[in-house]
């Protein structure tokens, strides 16, 4: 009998963030796309609201995106230099693979808080690293300012009460990295006791 425990410690120990700009071709495959998606279903989802979605940027709407991304850029800061407004719009060109994840705060029921979705949210999006891992692929998450911009809020057509969390690109790692050291259990587990009150 295979030993489940050991083959899933291995994987979650192989994870790495390997950023945009270090990942190259080449990407998922149509079906190893299907695969990485499907992981995000077994997800924790309290109600089965599904309060987040996936938006997969294909590479012909990439430049929209990259537009999106320099308009940001001169939304926050109109003293922005070309360079750095070219800069901005490479990003959206890194990744063979790029998505972004929405997490819808009036899905379902309202009961449900936001910090509960974001956390199934969370869950979906680490089984897709994790699957990505899997398969070969090298991965990361990126976040900024640019996911509040209304430049980028309007291409993604986003409501009031959708939130766009981050993006999460997958491809082939460029070089290998070292591997990180990881905080210890100690670092971060504590035991409730009232003992002491």
């Amino acid at each position: 009998m295979p030993d489940i425990a050991g083959l899933l410690s291995q994987l979650l120990q192989s994870r790495q963030t390997i950023l945009p700009k270090r990942l190259m071709a080449p990407g998922p495959d149509a079906d190893q796309l299907v695969r990485i998606l499907e992981a995000a279903a077994h997800a924790p989802d309290h109600g089965q609201l599904l309060p987040w979605r996936l938006v997969v940027i294909a590479e012909s709407e990439r430049a929209a995106l990259g537009t999106a991304f320099a308009d940001a850029l001169a939304e926050r800061d109109p003293a922005a230099l070309p360079e750095q407004l070219q800069q901005a719009r490479d990003k959206a060109m890194r990744a063979p693979l790029l998505l972004m994840l929405v997490v819808e705060d009036a899905r379902g029921d309202a009961e449900i808080d936001l910090l509960e979705r974001v956390v199934s949210a969370g869950c979906a999006v680490q089984n897709m690293l994790l699957m990505a891992t899997a398969l070969g692929f090298a991965s990361a998450l990126t976040s900024g300012k640019a996911l509040k911009s209304s430049s980028l809020r309007s291409l993604f057509g986003l409501g009031a009460r959708d939130h766009a969390i981050c993006f999460l690109s997958v491809g082939t790692a460029q070089r290998a990295k070292a591997a990180r050291v990881r905080p210890t259990p100690d670092q971060y587990v504590s035991y409730l006791s009232t003992e002491s009150r």
